[in-house]
């Protein structure tokens, strides 16, 4: 089967973007991509768009269809696809799919989120919405959920707390050196150990910013991107997978199963082991997120993964860097966008072209979760 090529990639400032909806964020980053590329609106056979909840945070709903005619692409067939945080990487799996399958030539990914102009309280209850009725009912929300972990796992596994803040300690060094970042600002250990509690153990600056932005992907397949350009990096692994809806129906609450799940086909698929990946953009919605994921995803023992941070393994300079574009702690989590901004990253690192962020790697992973773990997306890429 010829392998599936991203020939393209733009991301829009994250952050506040004030004056701008999600139509404008789409068409934005939309652009950019076609006009990175070259290749013309009208010639793109499939148009996917990764949003969550434009109708809740904007009422603003049909913007799939809305795009494909701001940006010239008429007659594409388009559909928006929603994974709730996940968006964006069920959306990279619809446009590999497209391509995978011959259904398209040409696919365009546009992921975005318009969420600033509401209050955080609104969009907690928003974002909230995606949990089991009964317990949304009892007033559970996603920072909730990562604070009752995060307390159990360090109980558990006898871990630090010092190791979640330097997560974010990292984390926002990252970002610094990404210009598309929401926070481009270095935070330490005390900052973060004396930032307000939001769900104990979890502070302020243990979660991510309620962030705007868009970010888009053009694939098509290898043999075409040679026709087009040499400029392009490889999908050789990607794997879906779910988990109960009710979190305290799992059968380890500090195992993420969907994560385990979605990375085993990932690996079989491209033929690679944890020890293959050279670099990881893991979905640091809190900072415990990003040490369970760095377990389940195979790279550290379960219950160990806080120690390799202690260590500065997953620093950017390690022996496996993640999130080297600040993650969604610095660089911002526009829900639909991040999963696409995850790939925008590793395509990046793998063609050299990181700038200051820029790590050896070939071979990159990307995970993208949904809910607390509800769902993922594991996608696997290398250069050519």
């Amino acid at each position: 089967m010829d392998r599936v090529a991203i020939i393209g990639v733009s991301m829009t400032q994250f952050g506040v973007r004030e004056g701008s909806w999600i139509r404008d964020l789409l068409s934005e980053a939309a652009m950019d991509c076609i006009e990175t590329t070259g290749i013309v609106p009208k010639n793109i056979d499939h148009v996917y768009v990764s949003n969550m909840a434009s109708g809740e945070f904007e009422g603003q709903t049909g913007i799939m269809n809305a795009l494909v005619h701001d940006i010239g692409a008429i007659p594409a067939y388009t559909a928006r696809i929603d994974q709730t945080s996940a968006s964006g990487g069920a959306g990279i799996y619809a446009a590999w799919q497209s391509i995978a399958s011959g259904q398209s030539d040409m696919t365009l990914l546009v992921g975005g989120e318009k969420m600033t102009h509401t209050s955080t309280s609104m969009a907690t209850e928003i974002i909230s919405t995606l949990t089991h009725p009964v317990e949304y009912k009892h007033g559970v929300t996603l920072p909730s959920f990562a604070g009752l972990i995060a307390q159990l796992y360090l109980h558990k596994y006898n871990a630090s707390r010092e190791s979640l803040a330097k997560v974010a300690v990292k984390n926002h060094k990252n970002g610094v050196d990404n210009p598309h970042a929401h926070f481009r600002k270095e935070v330490d250990i005390e900052a973060v150990l004396n930032s307000p509690i939001v769900a104990d153990p979890l502070r302020l600056y243990d979660f991510c910013p309620i962030t705007d932005g868009s970010a888009a992907l053009m694939f098509c397949s290898e043999s075409r991107a040679k026709k087009i350009t040499q400029d392009y990096v490889v999908i050789t692994g990607i794997g879906g997978a779910t988990d109960t809806h009710v979190v305290h129906e799992r059968r380890e609450p500090t195992t993420l199963d969907a994560v385990v799940n979605s990375s085993n086909k990932a690996y079989e698929m491209a033929n690679k082991t944890p020890n293959d990946i050279d670099v990881a953009e893991l979905h640091d919605m809190f900072t415990i997120l990003e040490i369970l994921q760095s377990e389940d995803l195979g790279f550290f023992n379960k219950g160990e993964g806080w120690k390799a941070v202690e260590q500065g393994v997953t620093d950017i300079d390690g022996e496996l860097p993640i999130n080297t574009s600040g993650g969604l702690k610095s660089k911002g989590h526009p829900l639909g966008a991040s999963g696409v901004a995850q790939v925008h990253e590793l395509y990046h690192q793998l063609m050299g072209t990181a700038g200051k962020r820029q790590v050896d790697a070939k071979t990159g992973l990307a995970c993208n979760i949904g809910g607390f773990g509800n769902c993922a997306i594991t996608t696997i890429l290398e250069s050519i």
